[in-house]
């Protein structure tokens, strides 16, 4: 079974005095998945939001919530994320200690569990992990900014990740994301690596028609690469 083509706007780029109406918006326009792009000013670079702002927009909308959480010491607060209403929680292995202990965590704690691969950092990190996740995504930017360009040498390692789900026999529960960069100009070189979920906050709302207009391209695009 092939997985679907899921668009997952980050609301990064959003409105940070109207996240709540942002978060409507994106449901309205099509969106799959509402991505919170997590940052503690230590792990990178970079403060965004806290799961009290995450909570408050919980009702704008019944789409699924994933927390990629660019933070230090992420099972700390992993039932607070649950509790703010997500569903997923996307874990660095350089973030935690012991990376089988925190997805086998977060699983029982009721959420889904995932892994985010950095630029440098080996798809072989994932190698006794898939039993515990749903999804893994790959950074196509270091990560800590919105904005930036995409890094096309990650695709061998798109395809590499694509491999490894389907020879474990994990296709049809597996899903594999891209995140940095993804535009209309991006999106087909990364589909046709093997991606299936797609982030994409400057190329939403930066777009000149609008977020609708946006998602309503980049599917049409990455259904076509995969056609």
């Amino acid at each position: 079974m092939t997985r679907p083509v899921l668009i997952a706007p980050s609301v990064l780029s959003a409105d940070p005095a109207r996240m709540g109406a942002e978060v409507a918006a994106l449901d309205a326009a099509g969106a799959d998945i509402i991505h919170w792009d997590v940052m503690d000013g230590q792990f990178v670079p970079n403060i965004t939001f806290g799961p009290h702002v995450v909570a408050a927009c919980r009702s704008a909308t019944d789409l699924p919530f994933e927390a990629h959480l660019m933070v230090h010491t992420p099972d700390a607060l992993v039932e607070r994320w649950i509790e703010a209403g997500c569903s997923r929680l996307i874990i660095h292995p350089e973030s935690v200690v012991h990376l089988h202990r925190t997805l086998a965590n977060i699983n029982s704690s009721g959420a889904r569990a995932a892994v985010v691969l950095n630029p440098s950092t080996p798809a072989n990190a994932l190698a006794h992990v898939l039993d515990l996740i749903d999804l893994v995504l790959v950074m196509t930017v270091n990560p800590g900014f919105g904005g930036q360009s995409y890094i096309a040498s990650m695709e061998p390692k798109i395809t590499e990740i694509r491999t490894m789900i389907d020879e474990a026999g994990l296709t049809d529960r597996i899903d594999l994301e891209v995140d940095g960069g993804i535009s209309a100009g991006t999106i087909d070189a990364a589909t046709r690596a093997g991606a299936n979920v797609f982030v994409a906050g400057s190329a939403v709302f930066g777009h000149p028609d609008g977020p609708a207009a946006a998602i309503t391209e980049l599917r049409s695009l990455a259904e076509a690469a995969r056609a």
